[in-house]
């Protein structure tokens, strides 16, 4: 997994966890650094994203409060879209660019 060796290049300790309920409640990326804030992502292959595609992060976020700083949804689109006050969806070719390549 990408993600997984780009944590080694981070300036912090930061873990890396998959989130899965018995009900099957899904995060595919769970990030928590050692203060204990939590980046929790999800992937869909889908160019468009609707609030129900937060249902995982939503959950997550329900069960560990203001812990969670962030919930960001990668879909094939092409805006970076607020969708409430700590929930994002961001294109998944945003993941590969640089500040020097948006800047462009």
């Amino acid at each position: 997994m990408g993600i997984a060796r780009q944590l080694t290049w981070c300036e912090q300790r930061v873990d890396l966890y998959h989130y899965r309920t018995k009900d099957k409640v899904e995060v595919d990326i769970v990030l928590e650094n050692r203060r204990g804030e939590v980046v929790a992502i999800d992937v869909k292959a889908a160019s468009t994203v609707r609030g129900e595609d937060f249902r995982g992060i939503r959950h997550l976020a329900d069960r560990i409060g203001d812990d969670l700083v962030a919930g960001i949804v990668l879909y094939t689109g092409e805006q970076t879209l607020p969708f409430g006050p700590r929930f994002r969806v961001i294109p998944v070719g945003a993941v590969w660019e640089t500040a020097a390549d948006s800047a462009s």
